[in-house]
């Protein structure tokens, strides 16, 4: 007699080849609206769920957790970062949570690049004028930005992400800086002619591009305070990619209306996707709604681990990308 498949509860829409494979393996509920659940359907999901299908969207804190059924014993995670995921105390209740790293790797990567350009090049500002209408042709001193070439970059975070954009910053002829919690393997760092710097002070002082690749976890909450940010030059540019957390968001708005940073090019925000709405009429401000990640293929690769893990722990096995609080 086959054994009971799994109830699966899926909390946003997800590609169709990856819903499709879902409802084949699993007894699966999946989501109508791709609006992220309310806080009464992410109860009645835990509460009758064996696994839970989160994303970034939904805070799945002590509360919610405590309102689990015993038959939740999986949070798989769609996506990389958990900070939104209680892994602590979802760990003491005996639920395990999965997630998918390594998959938007690349993906991140690029954009942090496409950001850099756009702030440098004033391509915001470019493409306001050509949008309006305004254009009235070429100008030798019209929109003159800087190249990248001969920059000192600094990444703050030097994971996947971080070596990933200094494997393509290296190719544009920038030079390498980096700080981060362990020092890299000395191979690594000769072969990304990277420079590392204990003191994060130090570094931000002497950089003109900023390039933040690092987790949001309670030690990064606003590593790049209002103190630190003053240590930027004036001329420099920022970029975030990873969590809007780590940056002061209001102490870097006044510095951008002052004058004191050159621009910043950003793809997360402090408080979800409500950035600071004075941020939005800034010509050297690039804003993206949380694109990082949004390939085709990246978002399917997300969808087969979410399926392998949850699949390995359906057979009684461990998660292969099971999280636990030390990786945090």
């Amino acid at each position: 007699m086959p054994s009971k498949r799994l109830s699966v509860v899926v909390t946003r829409r997800l590609p169709d080849a990856v819903e499709t494979r879902l409802k084949e393996l699993f007894d699966v509920r999946l989501r109508d609206s791709d609006a992220p659940m309310t806080q009464a359907e992410l109860i009645d999901a835990v509460k009758e769920a064996d696994v839970l299908v989160p994303t970034v969207t939904d805070k799945i804190d002590a509360g919610l957790i405590g309102q689990a059924g015993e038959r939740l014993r999986l949070i798989a995670n769609f996506g990389a970062g958990v900070d939104h995921i209680d892994v602590d105390t979802a760990r003491s209740r005996g639920i395990l949570v999965s997630n998918t790293p390594g998959v938007v790797t690349e993906d991140t990567a690029d954009m942090v690049m496409a950001l850099m350009l756009s702030v440098t090049r004033r391509l915001q500002e470019g493409l306001s004028v050509m949008q309006t209408g305004d254009w009235e042709g070429w100008a030798p001193t019209a929109f003159l930005g800087g190249r990248l070439g001969g920059r000192r970059l600094g990444i703050l975070g030097m994971g996947r992400i971080g070596q990933a954009v200094a494997r393509r910053a290296k190719a544009f002829g920038m030079q390498i800086h980096y700080h981060n919690r362990r020092r890299l393997r000395p191979e690594i760092e000769e072969a990304l002619e990277a420079t590392y710097w204990e003191s994060l002070d130090q570094m931000v002082a002497r950089m003109d591009i900023l390039s933040v690749n690092c987790p949001h976890t309670p030690s990064t909450f606003h590593l790049l305070n209002a103190r630190r940010l003053k240590l930027l030059k004036p001329s420099a540019v920022i970029v975030n990619t990873s969590r809007g957390e780590v940056i002061d968001e209001n102490a870097l708005t006044r510095m951008l209306k002052a004058g004191e940073l050159a621009g910043a090019g950003l793809d997360v925000y402090e408080h979800g996707h409500r950035g600071n709405p004075e941020l939005r009429n800034m010509p050297n401000v690039v804003m993206l709604p949380h694109m990082g990640s949004a390939t085709q293929e990246g978002r399917l690769e997300m969808g087969e681990k979410v399926i392998i893990n949850v699949k390995t722990f359906a057979d009684g096995h461990r998660p292969p990308d099971q999280v636990v609080p030390a990786m945090l």
